[in-house]
């Protein structure tokens, strides 16, 4: 990719002052000496590492294709990997697959891939033969009986990296207990994850739904259960309009919708809180423990995927991101990603990861911290003490004085 740095030429010929005290950066798990030379002669800087390993798996960028439309069959899937995506999730497959499910809109009440398992199942083998330096994670649904049978066998014969298990699609036919209906109810998920995690040999994620009031819950459960990664969030439950001249719902198939999956920008932040929250947790209950956090949820800028890791996400999915902006632009997210972490002086992604949770509080404690905030103020006689000291004379300047609760 397209670097802003300098490269300077540095001439062998000169002496070099004598090298520094080398610094280590443990989290890299490398360590980087720092040469001194004359002021004409400069090293040139390396750019960031933006590789991450998550469950024991490599990748060469964080940025991973979610499970979607941008990972619907080989040729897609394919194209994903030599544009330089870090992982591929590909679409949803089940057990039975049906010719019934319709595509409509930009996921809104997608169901999972219609195309026969066996193809998917080919692909998938062909793919990581292609590309066995590269990681392929399979995304699984089922009704929650039939998660512990065949299917996960079948999966992992194609030498697939990992597993990503849908317990979170919005409209993944409930009334079969799939999809959220599962990450939902936690008793159940408890069931299901320790079916799964007794077939599975490779590193299982559970996708959360955002539809249930504490997220941290279902992710609890899943962890405690043999998953190693929570993958959130998946789409948030909507109803996308009703046309005011037909007076049907929006998307419309034959006369009728659905409630359906809401992605894109608009999800931004309230992915960012349930992140957010799963990573809280995560910390404080799990420690030091090898499990991982991949954050979904209105990606399109490398700034989008640094809060994410900032609040302790290994990964970065991006799937409607992708539907918009095309295969390529995972360069324009590395690029904008190592723009970030030159700016704040980071050489990896885990030099960051994590760093902006302890900002984190209750509304109790900000409370308790404004109002040490205004007795200190009053006590240097800094700012209005009161608001009859209003004059109304510089508005913004009394305005930003004034610390009030």
């Amino acid at each position: 990719m397209a670097s802003l740095g300098f490269t300077r030429q540095i001439n062998s010929s000169v002496a070099e002052f004598p090298a520094t005290r080398p610094r280590r950066r443990r989290s890299c798990g490398f360590r980087r000496d720092r040469v001194g030379f004359r002021v004409f002669a400069q090293a040139a800087a390396a750019e960031p590492d933006l590789s991450v390993t998550v469950n024991g798996l490599t990748m060469p960028n964080p940025f991973v294709i979610g499970s979607g439309p941008p990972g619907t069959n080989y040729t897609v899937m394919k194209r994903a990997f030599d544009e330089g995506w870090g992982a591929v999730i590909a679409k949803t497959a089940g057990a039975n697959g049906s010719a019934k499910g319709q595509i409509i809109g930009w996921q809104n009440i997608e169901l999972i891939s219609d195309r026969p398992l066996e193809i998917m199942l080919k692909e998938f083998k062909q793919l990581k033969e292609e590309y066995p330096d590269r990681i392929l994670i399979a995304s699984i649904m089922e009704e929650y009986n039939k998660l512990g049978g065949g299917l996960i066998d079948r999966v992992e014969q194609t030498g697939i990296d990992a597993i990503e298990v849908n317990f979170s699609c919005p409209h993944g036919m409930p009334e079969r207990k799939m999809g959220a209906a599962v990450g939902q109810d936690c008793a159940l998920l408890e069931e299901v994850c320790g079916w799964i995690n007794a077939k599975a040999t490779v590193p299982v994620w559970a996708k959360m739904t955002p539809n249930i009031t504490d997220i941290t819950q279902p992710a609890r459960v899943s962890l405690q259960n043999g998953c190693e990664g929570i993958a959130a969030i998946n789409t948030i439950m909507s109803v996308m309009g009703i046309n005011l001249d037909t007076l049907r719902p929006e998307p419309c198939v034959e006369g009728y919708s659905t409630p359906g999956g809401y992605s894109a920008k608009a999800v931004h932040p309230i992915a960012l809180a349930k992140v957010m929250s799963i990573a809280k947790m995560m910390k404080q209950e799990f420690g030091d423990k090898e499990y991982s956090l991949s954050a979904i949820g209105g990606v399109e800028k490398g700034s989008d995927a640094a809060e994410f890791i900032l609040l302790g996400a290994n990964t970065v999915q991006v799937c409607t991101g992708v539907m918009m902006h095309g295969y390529g632009l995972v360069k324009k997210l590395c690029s904008e990603l190592q723009e970030f972490m030159k700016k704040h002086n980071f050489s990896c992604i885990e030099d960051f990861r994590g760093s902006s949770l302890e900002y984190f509080t209750t509304h109790m404690d900000l409370v308790r911290r404004q109002q040490e905030a205004i007795r200190e103020r009053k006590a240097v006689k800094k700012g209005l003490q009161s608001d009859k000291d209003w004059t109304g004379d510089g508005f913004v300047k009394e305005s930003e004085s004034m610390v009030s609760n």
